[in-house]
């Protein structure tokens, strides 16, 4: 089944009950009734922030984990409970206003784009989708419809990263010539694919958890709760986990748009698990903010990144566990992730930051708890007319897609892939059919 299928499916599913709400508006209400696909791991922080803002009513619960469901329902004991969120959305979908989607990654477009066929504001977490012809179409329906859109990368709205933005764009080291960005974490997966199958736990619907990716036995252990960011047909390995937040300031602050050619090197594909050690190379069309050749490395796995005279630091400093490095004409900027001010290097010194010059994105602080709850308040001052989202899919369709190119080119280690962002096609024909995959129908 393809996305079309799926989607028209969806719609007949949902076209005879749901009724708009005469009762919501934008910016008419101050109430914004939320339904949550995904409760448990980042879904439960995510209900929590969501939940946090006082205009907030939460109305719906999904989750194919029955004791993840449970602790959210405990939480919000007036909130109807789904295990399916086509169910959800099918018998309650016109007393809803805005759908927040915290599914593994392969969930995420489907779940999604029903809701906004809808015509639901929806806050989806990172990476934006699985395949690049999703985040494609995520964009296009959102545009199309006009809706309140969000993807979850909450360092977006941390006052170090929007600092990291302003400095670059300042020209704090004149027009940057590549950014080396790294993490250490290991979202991959070396091994073989798991033989035979194991009971599925009475507390989980393995047939909904699997969702339209194909068929496959449950292991224990292997997929659901926690290790399938590791595994192909669910997740999108370090690079699209830790890459999307990392990225995130360097590609919003240099302005870029889609690369034009991308290299993975690591181990050869085992079709199963994402490698465990990554170099993407990738090389972007220069902007306003970059030298006319203009080259970003990515490193991950444990160890990352590789030495390079780019990382070194004045008085033999030692690199923050995860972070970017800026290589400008007039210096560099070193950006932690997260919540650690950014660094100005210049000829082998530390430089002073004159802060009181960008007091306009706030002020230092070390406070996750309302540091991140500005980006979901964000989306829904947004929907309710009083805001704008700052990562809009609009935005976050195209982050993903350079993200999920770079995933893409782990298939073919070593080689350089060439990216036509017109036609959405790589040069290299085998590449192609790794953009998409069918639907399974269950």
């Amino acid at each position: 089944m393809n996305k079309r299928e799926f989607l028209k499916s969806a719609a007949l599913l949902t076209s005879a009950a749901v009724i708009p709400s005469p009762m919501w508006k934008l910016g008419q209400s101050d109430k914004l009734r939320t339904a949550h696909i995904g409760v448990g791991g980042m879904g439960m922080e995510d209900l929590k922030a969501i939940a946090s803002h006082s205009a907030v009513e939460v109305v719906a619960l999904c989750d194919v984990d029955s004791e993840r469901l449970q602790t959210a329902a405990k939480l919000h004991p007036n909130a109807k409970t789904y295990s399916d969120y086509r169910a959800l959305l099918r018998e309650i979908g016109g007393q809803i206003d805005a759908v927040v989607v915290s599914t593994p990654d392969h969930t995420h477009a489907p779940a999604s784009m029903m809701a906004m066929e809808m015509g639901k504001s929806v806050y989806c977490q990172k990476p934006l989708t699985h395949h690049v012809t999703e985040a494609r179409a995520m964009n296009k329906l959102a545009k199309e419809k006009n809706l309140t859109t969000q993807m979850g990368i909450q360092v977006h709205s941390f006052y170090d990263y929007k600092l990291g933005t302003e400095l670059i764009r300042s020209g704090i080291i004149g027009k940057v010539k590549r950014v080396r960005a790294w993490s250490p974490k290991n979202w991959g997966y070396d091994g073989p694919a798991p033989s035979g199958s194991d009971p599925v736990p009475s507390k989980l619907d393995w047939n909904l958890w699997l969702g339209t990716s194909p068929d496959r036995p449950y292991k224990e252990g292997q997929y659901h709760p926690g290790n399938w960011r590791k595994i192909m047909d669910y997740g999108c390995g370090t690079l699209g986990d830790m890459g999307v937040h990392i990225f995130d300031t360097p590609y919003n602050a240099l302005a870029l748009d889609i690369p034009k050619t991308i290299k993975n090197e690591c181990r050869k594909p085992t079709g199963y698990g994402f490698p465990e050690h990554n170099i993407v190379t990738y090389e972007f069309p220069g902007t306003e903010y970059t030298t006319k050749k203009f080259k970003w490395v990515w490193y991950d796995g444990p160890g990352a990144p590789n030495k390079h005279k780019d990382f070194e630091l004045p008085n033999g400093d030692e690199l923050p566990d995860q972070g970017a490095m800026f290589i400008g004409e007039k210096g560099k900027l070193l950006l932690p992730h997260f919540m650690q001010l950014p660094r100005h290097i210049v000829k082998g010194k530390y430089v002073d930051l004159e802060l009181d010059k960008f007091d306009y994105v706030g002020s230092p602080t070390t406070d996750y708890g309302s540091e991140s709850n500005k980006h979901y308040h964000q989306f829904v001052d947004a929907c309710l007319g009083k805001d704008e989202c700052s990562a809009p899919f609009s935005y976050a369709a195209r982050l993903t897609e350079t993200i999920l190119l770079g995933v893409i080119a782990g298939r073919f280690p070593g080689k350089t892939l060439h990216w036509d962002a017109d036609t959405a096609r790589f040069k290299e024909n085998e590449a192609n059919k790794f953009l998409d995959a069918p639907y399974r129908e269950f």
